[in-house]
């Protein structure tokens, strides 16, 4: 069974990768700004610590740990002298590893590796055959599913999609479940109440035992902080949570330039530092050394609609110096990945998607959420688009993982005394000992001639990813999974939904 489960995600992958459950970077970051340029920046985050401050509102809790720890707190603002925030932000870890439950799927996220992970957030799924619709579990099911196969997603995340026919109050006992038993990738928990917090934690206690999570990452949470300047209790609450039992959390500013950041792009770049940075530190008084991870999520907009775009000049740029920053603040860096307004896998989509992830690749961002699926502004979660992306994803993989070989054999010198003036290195013994490798082959773009993509039934690349899809999930197979956890869970979540009642906000 292991090797048939082995076998399917094997004819998934594009040839000319390695398997990998994270990448290993060896292209060098993309630095675009000078040390005056960082100077005046990090000038300006300091600014905004000191004198502006940052609200934790409705949280007497988290300002009852400020004011412990020395800030200055009037009202719900909480400001703090750069020199300490920075100090506290040097307690994280720049570099750890989350575990997941097949040990050979642990990612490690900071310094020079980067993860992939799918979508967050969409209330809604499309499909070419099935067509705009809400989440359902059903989709939940399938889309966590293929996740846990492609080999260029590294982690599922956690929210592929809302599965709206499962009250509020429950869905997170549902989706974390889902993740835990229908992959073995590392996986993401809930944040909308502290609650929900709590039960991925004692989930995942009940999968991992209380002694791995004192002392190691296997279970994170993903917040937005409500820019401009706030941080609610939503985002307190799960760091106190996730923090507080020594577990990892993604902390994100979601500013949209122009909107919940200054219009200049200079500007939300540093509020966005200042905003997460302040997260950070407030994580390190919860508990010194919890996993943190800095995030951005600027996008520009249009200031005749109001509606996001993306794949622009300015949040490409706002990712390489986010990127700058992050480094030197030494704590990982979560970005956007293949980001698109565009409601269908269509040439924008394209052109959006690969401008928004590139610019994140070169940046060294060391989680990227959103690398697959993403459509319609984050509002739907694309089955097509999902498998369209995690297919490119493999190119990104080899260029940042793999560089260019000078190896010896690299250099080819055998194949120009086989090879006369004038030949081909078809049938080169070079050729013949790397040519299984040697390219990237992305399973779902067609590069034949036309004839033979008439005889296919001249289908474009949505109606290919349609087939893939589907056979990737008539191939699945659950991973190998210990009974009496699984039962444990079960148990657990059937307790906690005779507990809950059911609420649908």
């Amino acid at each position: 069974m292991a090797r048939r489960a082995r076998a399917a995600r094997n004819r998934s992958a594009p040839t000319g990768v390695p398997a990998s459950p994270h990448i290993q970077r060896v292209l060098p970051f993309f630095d675009p700004l000078d040390a005056e340029q960082i100077e005046r920046l990090e000038a300006l985050v300091d600014w905004i610590f000191q004198d502006v401050g940052i609200a934790f509102r409705d949280d007497p809790e988290a300002l009852r740990i400020w004011k412990e720890a020395g800030a200055s707190i009037e009202g719900d603002i909480v400001r703090m002298p750069a020199d300490q925030v920075r100090a506290l932000c040097e307690t994280a870890p720049s570099q750890f590893t989350q575990l997941a439950r097949n040990p050979e799927r642990s990612v490690t996220i900071g310094g020079t590796n980067q993860v992939f992970a799918p979508i967050y957030g969409a209330p809604f799924v499309r499909d070419v055959e099935g067509g705009r619709r809400y989440g359902d579990m059903d989709s939940f099911e399938k889309l966590v599913k293929l996740a846990y196969m492609h080999p260029n997603l590294h982690h599922t995340g956690l929210v592929i999609c809302e599965p709206c026919d499962v009250p509020v109050s429950k869905r997170h006992l549902d989706m974390v479940y889902t993740h835990m038993t229908c992959s073995d990738k590392p996986h993401l928990g809930a944040i909308t109440e502290m609650s929900r917090a709590q039960d991925s934690v004692d989930m995942a206690e009940i999968l991992h035992g209380a002694d791995v999570m004192e002392h190691n990452c296997v279970i994170m949470g993903n917040v937005n902080t409500n820019s401009p300047l706030l941080v609610d209790k939503v985002v307190s609450e799960a760091i106190r949570t996730y923090c507080g039992r020594n577990q990892g959390i993604v902390v994100v500013p979601f500013i949209l330039t122009g909107a919940m950041g200054p219009v200049s792009t200079a500007a939300s770049v540093a509020q966005a530092m200042a905003e997460a940075m302040m997260c950070c530190a407030f994580s390190q008084l919860v508990r010194p050394g919890a996993p943190f991870i800095l995030g951005n999520f600027l996008s520009s907009m249009s200031l005749k609609s109001g509606a996001p775009t993306f794949g622009m000049p300015e949040p490409v740029i706002s990712n390489y110096a986010i990127g700058q920053l992050a480094r030197r603040a030494g704590l990982p860096l979560r970005c956007g990945g293949s980001l698109t307004a565009s409601k269908i896998e269509d040439a924008q989509a394209a052109y959006e998607s690969a401008d928004s992830m590139h610019s994140t690749m070169l940046a060294g961002a060391n989680f990227v959420l959103h690398s697959a699926g993403w459509m319609e502004g984050g509002l739907v979660t694309g089955f097509e688009k999902l498998i369209m992306d995690a297919d490119r994803l493999g190119s990104y993989q080899k260029v940042l993982s793999q560089g260019l070989d000078t190896s010896e054999d690299a250099f080819a010198r055998d194949a120009y005394g086989e090879v006369a003036p004038g030949g081909h290195f078809l049938g080169s013994a070079h050729t013949m000992r790397n040519y299984q490798t040697a390219f990237y082959e992305p399973k779902l773009s067609d590069s034949e001639n036309v004839e033979s993509w008439e005889e296919g039934g001249s289908k474009d690349m949505r109606q290919r990813a349609f087939t893939r899809w589907n056979e990737m999930l008539a191939q699945y197979e659950p991973p190998p999974m210990d009974i009496a956890k699984k039962e444990e869970l079960q148990a657990y979540v059937a307790r906690r939904k005779e507990e809950l009642p059911d609420a649908w906000y």
